[in-house]
């Protein structure tokens, strides 16, 4: 789904949802005993594409190094009080450590990785997506939408700078979406796409646990519209009175052996 790694550069209020076997020759009689050399091109570096179902390892290891990167600037604090990460700085720091090591470990060509632009944000309400893709095709198997939540108080500073810097199309996109708000925005979207898009809200923090990242990961949040409304509240309290929270790994672990089209909710604990 998209580029690989990059902005997707269409206009998102336009259309939004849019190996050869060698024959063995004959030998001579007097080659019988020569011990065979190998190819010069044996000796050349093959890329090392991921076997099937080993990129949920390889997703883990980059997971882990995002998510240690990004807690180095979300637990930063300056003695003098005026530096203090932003959440579009923290959002990037997360991204950008992910994707670098995801081409360290040739993961692209496997799960794909999206990063909506800022009208995308508004209208989709989704950071990035994560598409884990079918070979030969290319085409989504499942797609896991983000959108990153950050401590209140956070939200709230880049809010007030923000407001004054928004682009003309940036506007125009929150009038288009003013009737829903993000969080039911990114619900619709995954609705939109099936039981194989899962909607992802990643905390970086929460009231009870500043310092670390958990994740609400569900392919049934469209249960609730109707009956309550979906927002921050909603989804933190799937974390009330949980024993157990599954590990990156585990997450991907539970999606790949679901049966098609069963509901899954699960809660993740990143770093």
């Amino acid at each position: 789904m998209g580029a690989k790694f990059s902005k997707p550069t269409s206009n998102p209020l336009r259309n939004v949802f849019s190996c050869f076997k060698c024959g063995q020759s004959r030998q001579p009689s007097f080659y019988h005993n020569i011990s065979p050399q190998p190819s010069i091109f044996a000796t050349l570096k093959r890329r090392n594409v991921p076997r099937p179902n080993e990129f949920i390892h390889l997703f883990s290891n980059c997971i882990s190094a995002a998510t240690a990167r990004t807690q180095e600037y979300l637990t930063f604090k300056d003695p003098e009080g005026k530096l203090r990460p932003s959440p579009e700085v923290l959002t990037q720091v997360f991204l950008m450590t992910y994707i670098t090591r995801s081409v360290e470990v040739n993961l692209q060509d496997t799960l794909n990785c999206t990063v909506m632009t800022p009208e995308q944000r508004v209208l989709l309400g989704a950071d990035w997506v994560w598409a884990v893709l079918e070979r030969p095709t290319k085409n989504p198997k499942f797609q896991i939408v983000v959108q990153v939540l950050h401590l209140s108080e956070r939200e709230e500073a880049e809010q007030k700078v923000s407001m004054d810097t928004c682009s003309e199309s940036i506007q125009m996109a929150q009038m288009e979406s003013s009737n829903n708000n993000m969080y039911e925005r990114m619900v619709n979207f995954c609705t939109s796409i099936g039981k194989d898009c899962y909607a992802l809200f990643l905390f970086f923090g929460k009231k009870t646990d500043k310092v670390n990242i958990y994740g609400v990961l569900s392919n049934n949040f469209e249960a609730a519209k109707g009956k309550c409304r979906i927002d921050r509240a909603l989804i933190e309290n799937f974390f009330k009175g949980l024993r157990y929270l599954h590990t990156p790994l585990g997450m991907m672990q539970a999606i790949m052996t679901k049966n098609k089209g069963e509901p899954i909710t699960v809660m993740i604990k990143f770093s």
